[in-house]
């Protein structure tokens, strides 16, 4: 059995990631270099975690959607379920656009095994707070969340800036409305 990292690599690791989250967001064409001195590692460090750029975009992608899978309960003690639920569709499509927006060096096939792995957790969200929303009485049973996840793709198709998130808010309102209705008329 292979020996855990260390505390400090278990840190630096985390700190990469961070940084780089931050770093791909604001400029999706920085170096991994730049993003090992904002991080204030060497390049040896940054290397020997994330051998590649790939593999740095994809354990930042990876990190997100756990994030944004564990964010469910959070959303869900502070919100109403079907605001939950439009608060959480948002961070989601803020997510995919990044990735969208970083086009090639996701168009590998290990990046898209990396990214089909993400359904799973994606769905499995969608689907614990539509279940919250029927138990709250707001929405009636039925709505697949494989269905709801393409139906929220629209979100991150929009254009970028103000107008396109208003665009991106109304296509989230038609989504709510096409849930079935709590009385079973929907």
């Amino acid at each position: 059995m292979p020996d855990a990292p260390r505390a400090d690599a278990q840190r630096n690791r985390a700190r990469i990631l961070d940084v780089a989250s931050t770093a791909f967001r604001e400029n999706p064409d920085i170096s991994l270099n730049q993003i090992g001195k904002l991080a204030g590692v060497g390049a040896g460090t940054l290397y020997r975690h994330f051998p590649t750029r790939e593999a740095l975009l994809l354990a930042v992608y990876a990190t997100e959607i756990d994030a944004l899978e564990a964010a469910v309960d959070g959303l869900l003690a502070e919100e109403a379920p079907l605001d939950a639920f439009r608060s959480w569709s948002r961070q989601l499509a803020e997510l995919v656009r990044l990735k969208h927006g970083l086009g090639e060096a996701l168009a590998t096939p290990s990046a898209q095994a990396m990214i089909d792995a993400t359904y799973a957790p994606v769905t499995r969200a969608i689907g614990r707070l539509l279940d919250a929303a029927v138990a709250h009485g707001d929405i009636g049973p039925g709505a697949d969340p494989g269905d709801i996840l393409l139906l929220l793709s629209a979100l991150w198709r929009v254009p970028s800036g103000p107008g396109g998130l208003v665009q991106a808010d109304r296509l989230l309102e038609m989504v709510v409305a096409s849930l079935p209705a709590a009385d079973g008329r929907g």
